[in-house]
């Protein structure tokens, strides 16, 4: 492959890779902010271990996928656990798609409420229509929406940490202490971690599959969890800033792009809404071509089915998920963890 054809592929690769993790939970701040904002400046260090992970076990998965040439998550599981044990994990990563689908959906819907004023259902359910219309296009539908909305939310990113900055908050925050009560800081990043590859293999694994270089692999692994380790420190940096208030909001970054003006917060959360969609692509997407070999059901009829009964549960409450949904799949996916971190590479297929 030419260096330039290469370089092209993997900043796709690692786009897709940051679209796939950076869902309603990361835009809104809500994650970061429940993982890594309680711990004070400890964070820092907890989001440079995430940056290493999400870097090294991010190219171990799509390598993996792209030896195996993998079609779905299914062949993954397969290898890493067997074909017993892995019967059992891509169910469970089938529940992990499923709970984040509907935080997403639940997502759009408080980011159309409280910060645009229209209704809640409006905005599930125009959000799960255009979805539906991107990934019937298939893996290429994905790869081009997160090519255009990630590059933006990278540059908002870094306006958003550069504002904080320009402030005097630096001082205060290298002697934050972490808020009471709160996970140790090793804990939080390799549960987050987890809980992101877990869910991110739907989309990494057949993306290995379909790309099998395994040099634009590794690059677009580096690119990918490197882009979401700045993206996590600036906006980790500029939430610290806003405590206590984030704690009163669904949406606390929002808190913080007011600062910026008015017009620059509405590009802002469109672009946030851009990537809220760039996770639920991936996840409908993977969730209904794992489901398509065991219901026998057309596929875009099972996705459409995912987004009635993503929409029914989306009811629940958007910080529900991210508060108590999000940890539990965060421990069960350590197991996952475990097997990618020392699993062999299986062998190259002819």
């Amino acid at each position: 492959m030419v260096l330039h054809e290469r370089w092209f592929t993997a900043s796709r690769v690692g786009f897709t890779y940051i679209g796939t993790v950076v869902g309603a939970g990361f835009a809104s701040g809500q994650e970061i902010m429940q993982f890594f904002t309680v711990s004070g400046f400890r964070s820092v260090w907890a989001i440079l271990l995430v940056t290493v992970l999400f870097s090294w076990l991010g190219i171990r998965m799509m390598v993996i996928g792209g030896r195996l040439k993998a079609r779905s998550y299914e062949e993954f599981n397969n290898y890493l656990f067997g074909a017993g044990a892995g019967r059992w994990m891509n169910w469970f990563v089938g529940v992990i798609l499923f709970g984040v689908t509907t935080a997403m959906m639940s997502g759009t819907g408080a980011l159309f409420k409280e910060q645009l004023g229209l209704s809640f259902h409006f905005g599930v359910i125009v959000t799960s229509m255009i979805a539906f219309l991107v990934i019937i296009k298939g893996m290429e539908g994905i790869l081009n929406v997160n090519a255009l909305v990630v590059p933006c939310m990278f540059a908002f990113t870094l306006v958003v940490g550069i504002q904080g900055l320009s402030g005097s908050g630096l001082g205060e925050f290298l002697v934050m202490e972490p808020m009471e009560g709160t996970r140790n800081w090793i804990i939080s990043a390799i549960t987050y971690v987890a809980f992101n590859l877990a869910m991110a293999q739907s989309v990494l694994i057949p993306l290995g599959g379909e790309i099998q270089d395994e040099k634009t692999l590794r690059l677009g692994g580096i690119l990918g969890g490197v882009g979401l380790g700045v993206m996590l420190l600036a906006s980790n940096f500029a939430l610290s800033l806003k405590i206590p208030e984030i704690f009163h909001l669904e949406i606390p970054i929002a808190l913080v792009i007011s600062t910026l003006g008015e017009g620059m917060k509405y590009f802002f959360l469109a672009v946030m809404w851009g990537e809220i969609f760039t996770t639920l692509i991936g996840n409908v997407y993977g969730l209904a071509a794992n489901l398509e070999s065991v219901i026998p059901v057309r596929i875009h009829t099972l996705m459409a089915l995912i987004f009635i009964l993503g929409y029914v549960c989306s009811l629940i409450g958007f910080p529900v998920f991210i508060g108590y949904i999000y940890p539990i799949f965060g421990y069960c996916g350590l197991l996952m963890l475990l097997f990618l971190a020392v699993r062999k590479y299986p062998g190259k297929q002819g």
